[in-house]
C-alpha cells in the first residue's frame, strides 16, 4: 500500500518483471544445455523438441514464480 500511495508501485513492478524475465531466460538456456536440446534435435524430431521445450518452459515458469513472483 505504501508503494501505491508513494507513486513507486509502477517502478517496483517493472523491476520485478525485468528480474523475472531475465531469470526465466537464463533458466531456459541452462536447462536446454543440460538436457541436450539443440537445433539439430528440432530439425530431426520436431515433435520431441516441442514436448521437451514445453516441459522446460513449464519448469522455468514454476521456478520463477516461486523465487520472484510469489515471494
Amino acid at each position: 500500500m505504501n508503494l501505491l500511495t508513494s507513486g513507486k508501485l509502477n517502478a517496483y513492478l517493472a523491476n520485478i518483471d525485468k528480474q523475472a524475465q531475465e531469470r526465466f531466460e537464463r533458466l531456459i538456456e541452462g536447462m536446454k544445455q543440460t538436457q541436450g536440446i539443440t537445433e539439430q534435435l528440432k530439425a530431426e524430431n520436431a515433435l520431441e523438441w516441442v514436448g521437451r521445450m514445453n516441459n522446460i518452459l513449464a519448469c522455468a515458469m514454476e521456478i520463477v514464480n516461486e523465487e520472484i513472483i510469489y515471494t
